[in-house]
């Protein structure tokens, strides 16, 4: 046979292109527009409803960016329409941009009830098959100005409303009533399914060309000037092909609806308020002509703010809950960053979305949904399981620029052993479209052949884009069983994860340790005071839940604030989102994220000081939110507080700092280090008295400016060639001696470079081993990167970084491509190295990026440190973090894992000084390798102390917790403060377990 497969492929496609998609609507008419520009923010369909109207024309521009425009589309169904199928057909002027990134709107009743939302791949609303003709067609149509913001990484000021300007962004192209032709639209399918699955096949593939010759013949039956009247035939015959079935061993794919919506990204959270109650209407509506449909949606936000703004939407998607269309996932207040939220805070998110989901739908979600985090902490498998989870999915790996996971189901195992069952699609995508190439890649991109035959692909438009549509529900439909294709069913998560979990039978392989991104690693640094918000208020809520635990137990009178801290932790959950806290979100976003953070921050001031004031008179305290005992310097006092209480501000001065010149160089000494600052303001000696050996092995605390230009994603992304050019900061303004004891001594140093300028306060107390850096920096750089490098002489083969409940390890050398990868990594409050014998920490109270490399010297290998404080790049956010930073990090020369941990907390819960009479601990633990995270009263209002505990050392701990009041029972619980079982206050943990203990007050 003569090879004409190209000339008949091509024929196809002009076919498709210029006759048989356009005969898909049968006819057309134009419905009649009016429009009201709403002047400020949104508003809602009642307030619409009401406005004053005026004519709009087709063609028309409209909505300046971020702007809405309320559209009345009015207009009656011909006579000779009774019977056929009906829809208005809208394009408020869609452009080329993907779904999600320009116009949408939401389409409502003439009462204001929401039916639907319109998106560039979702234009339509079913308007039903009406008995007669002249019916008539009364439709509001909120539509959404929202500007695409991200082209090439090009800097816009786009991303503000503030900056955004007035010039209309869109042009008004049509709206009409319209004819589906379901036949020609089913043919059209038929062809797209077959025509894509033709296109993956091998060349020496029978089936291929079955396919190809079946199409050809379809051609001949249509008569392309008659699309509506030979679609019959046409797909007679395709219906052969179509009917054959997969093979036994395809590739099995569970595919599941869904709509991954950022809860803010290239829009401010707002919008996205109006993006979610537009899907959510869009896959209801759905749901009544697919009864199959399973859409898979997480977030519990998301389901929070359409239940308030949308109550109609809302009570659709709880019946289409109840009739199995749409499965609750994710057990997440958000689908929060992986890497920095704290402790607690990560608890929290399973805690408010898990609560969410069984209080207002009864949903007992099992599984962590976070396709598009950047890497996700070892913390996980551990707080999965205490929160009642079974199953973990993520899709971003696949983005990893080096190595490619070896596994794409398997169990991951955490820091302290607990696994969770994890997939990882192989489709490459959360956003599928069902498309023959997708699914082929899955099916070739499967790492686990041979052992497992199941993937999971989610399918739909995401970011506002609509979901899942009516076109990918017949895809699947036709791929439920197709030669040549792996078999598609529509099915729950949980239906796959249960089936693939079987299908191992318990011999997955595992995967141990942090699940690293190696991409977007910038997320650590950028947006530096969105992340200082986040760690502050993660302490600040912590303090506040402490002290008003206290004062409930101690004061009978003291209403402890419930409401109030439940929607501040939730306020501060939300920003966790994975575009948010990892500073990759447009302007509008961080700016109102660092005005939502001092709120936050001023409210639990106030809820913490009355605290206080309910504990009674009686002079001056100082309160330590710390489980562990400090002596610091208050005032002009050296006070010793007690883990968790407070004590008198009193106490002698038993040991005193002290600073001299020397030469061009200033001295600070105590009783355990001795440190010089030379003429450049730098650390040439950090000298540890107690060990009696010097701490670095060059100039420390060196500030030093890299260029700092990814090759893409400029907000996430730090490649590895910025470090080939660096400046080293050396030149200062001044050095000058500011403190000189007897309780604290300091140093300042001023320096400029470039438009900026930086001061800090090298500073030592008495009875103290760490060395702060207390940091303002007046930061008006453009694309660089700013570090902070301590050259420690310690020969150390391993970094150790704080992560959530533990800490990690990794190598400090580059052996192999995945440590290789690992060039700039994540910690907490510290990140320590050590060799045998000795190690130091470096802490901090805002920062997250740190690299650390081997540095020879001339007496041997030495460790250099580096914390990462500030970057700025150009998108979204063209004036990233410009301004001033007030920061503080710490040198702890001789540190322990339990040094760094207390020191670390230390830094970041400063001791506070009240009105208010000294306090016992209310809890105290006498192992100090176990650490109490939280305590608080239990969310079901009972009165009930909830504490958080859990080994932070790396190893066995038994220990006994004392509560300071007496106790009628106590119970292990799991996340969720559900009982477990009953418990003495005297047990053992395993290496970082983490123990939740509910206590009930006689």
């Amino acid at each position: 046979m003569h090879d004409d497969r190209l000339l008949v492929e091509a024929r196809l496609e002009r076919a498709l292109r210029q006759f048989v998609r356009p005969a898909r609507y049968a006819a057309r008419v134009p419905l009649v527009l009016s429009v009201w520009h709403v002047p400020g923010e949104p508003v809602p369909a009642d307030q619409a409803l009401q406005a004053a109207y005026e004519p709009f024309g087709i063609g028309t521009e409209w909505g300046k960016p971020w702007s809405t425009s309320w559209f009345r589309l009015e207009g009656r169904v011909p006579e000779e329409w009774a019977g056929r199928h009906v829809e208005a057909v809208i394009d408020p002027g869609f452009t080329g941009d993907g779904p999600g990134f320009q116009a949408e709107g939401m389409l409502y009743d003439a009462a204001g009830v929401p039916l639907k939302g319109v998106h560039p791949r979702n234009r339509h609303l079913t308007i039903g098959a009406p008995a007669s003709g002249g019916e008539p067609v009364h439709l509001l149509l909120e539509a959404a100005a929202n500007p695409a913001v991200l082209h090439g990484f090009e800097p816009t000021h786009l991303g503000d409303v503030l900056t955004a300007g007035d010039r209309p962004i869109y042009r008004f192209r049509s709206a009409d009533l319209a004819v589906l032709d379901e036949e020609v639209w089913q043919l059209v399918l038929d062809v797209e399914v077959l025509s894509e699955l033709m296109h993956e096949l091998p060349m020496d593939r029978p089936r291929r060309h079955e396919i190809l010759r079946a199409l050809e013949d379809m051609l001949d039956a249509l008569d392309l000037h008659d699309v509506s009247g030979t679609a019959t035939a046409a797909r007679a015959a395709l219906a052969e092909v179509l009917s054959r079935p997969a093979s036994a061993s395809a590739h099995r794919i569970s595919a599941a609806g869904h709509a991954h919506i950022d809860s803010a990204w290239l829009w401010p959270l707002r919008e996205t308020v109006r993006k979610a109650s537009r899907t959510f209407a869009n896959v209801t509506a759905l749901a009544a002509d697919y009864p199959e449909l399973v859409f898979a949606c997480s977030q519990a936000q998301q389901y929070a703010w359409v239940q308030e703004h949308q109550p109609h939407i809302w009570e659709r998607i709880k019946q289409a809950v109840q009739n199995g269309n749409w499965a609750p996932v994710g057990s997440m207040w958000v689908e929060s960053d992986a890497n920095m939220p704290g402790g607690e805070a990560l608890a929290r998110q399973l805690v408010h979305g898990k609560r969410f989901f069984a209080e207002e739908l009864g949903v007992e979600t099992e599984e962590v949904w976070l396709p598009d985090s950047f890497g996700y902490t070892a913390a996980f498998p551990q707080l999965a399981k205490l929160a009642g989870i079974r199953w973990f999915l993520t899709q971003k790996l696949s983005w990893n620029q080096s190595n490619r996971m070896p596994h794409h189901t398997f169990w991951w195992e955490g820091i302290d052993g607990t696994r969770v069952f994890t997939h990882f699609p192989p489709v490459d995508t959360y956003n599928s479209q069902l498309h023959a190439r997708e699914l082929a890649h899955a099916e070739k991109n499967f790492a686990d052949k041979g052992r497992a035959t199941r993937s999971l692909v989610p399918f739909g438009w995401g970011d506002g884009g609509g979901g899942p549509t009516r076109e990918m529900l017949e895809k699947a439909r036709r791929l439920r069983s197709l030669e040549g294709s792996p078999r598609v069913t529509v099915e729950r998560p949980s239906a796959f994860f249960a089936a693939a979990e079987e299908e191992y039978g318990g011999q997955a392989p595992v995967w141990s340790g942090e699940l690293y991104l190696e991409l977007h690693r910038a997320t650590y640094t950028t947006q530096a005071k969105t992340k200082q918000g986040n760690r502050r208020s993660e302490h600040a809520l912590r303090e506040a839940e402490l002290w008003c635990t206290t004062a409930a137990v101690r004061v009978p009178s003291y209403a402890y604030p419930y409401d109030a801290l439940d929607r501040l932790w939730k306020t501060v959950l939300l920003h966790q989102f994975h575009d948010i806290l990892p500073g990759s979100s447009i302007a509008w976003v961080h700016r109102e994220a660092r005005e939502t953070y001092a709120r936050v921050l001023a409210e639990l001031e106030e809820i913490t000081a009355e605290a206080m004031r309910a504990l009674g008179p009686g002079g001056t305290a100082v309160f330590n939110a710390s489980p562990y005992e400090r002596t610091e310097v208050v005032g002009h006092r050296l006070v010793t507080v007690p883990g968790l209480g407070a004590a008198p501000v009193q106490g002698a001065a038993s040991e005193e700092v002290r600073a001299a010149r020397d030469g061009d160089a200033i001295v600070l000494e105590n009783h355990r280090l001795r440190v010089r600052i030379d003429a450049y303001g730098l650390l040439a000696s950090v000298h540890d008295l107690a060990a009696d050996r010097e701490v670095l092995c060059g100039p420390g605390n060196l500030l030093q400016l890299h260029p700092d230009h990814p090759n893409a994603w400029d907000a996430w992304d730090i490649d590895r060639h910025y470090r080939r050019r660096h400046t080293d900061l050396t030149d200062t303004e001044s050095v000058e001696l500011v403190e000189d004891g007897p309780l604290r001594a300091s140093v300042r140093v001023t320096r400029t470079f470039g438009k900026s300028r930086i001061t800090q306060e090298i500073r030592l107390t008495a009875a103290s081993h760490r060395l702060d850096v207390v940091t303002e920096v007046d930061w008006q750089e453009s694309e660089k990167v700013l570090k902070a490098a301590f050259p420690l002489d310690v020969h150390a083969e391993r970094s150790t970084a704080e992560i959530q409940f533990g800490h990690v390890h990794r190598p400090t050398h580059t052996n192999t491509s995945w440590d290789a990868a690992r060039f700039e990594i994540c910690a907490h409050r510290w990140l320590r190295v050590a060799e045998e014998g000795y190690g130091v920490a470096v802490l901090n109270d805002s920062t997250y990026g740190h690299d650390v490399t081997r540095t020879p010297h001339d007496s041997g290998l030495g460790t250099t440190v580096r914390l990462t404080l500030l970057r700025a790049p150009h998108s979204p956010d063209p004036e990233t973090d410009l301004g001033t930073h007030r920061f503080t990090y710490a040198l702890l020369p001789g540190a322990s894992v339990g040094d760094a941990v207390a020191e670390g907390l230390a830094l970041n819960l400063p001791l506070r000084v009240a009105e208010a009479p000294p306090v016992r601990p209310l809890v105290h633990v006498d192992d100090p390798a176990v650490t109490v995270e939280s305590v608080k009263l239990a969310e079901d209002r009972s009165g009930d102390v909830v504490v958080r505990l859990y080994e932070s050392r790396g190893g066995r701990a038994r220990a006994t917790l004392a509560a300071d009041f007496p106790v009628a029972r106590a119970e292990v619980t799991d996340l969720l403060e559900r009982p477990q079982q009953e418990s003495p206050l005297s047990f053992e943990l395993r290496p970082f377990e983490i123990l939740t203990l509910r206590l009930r007050p006689a």
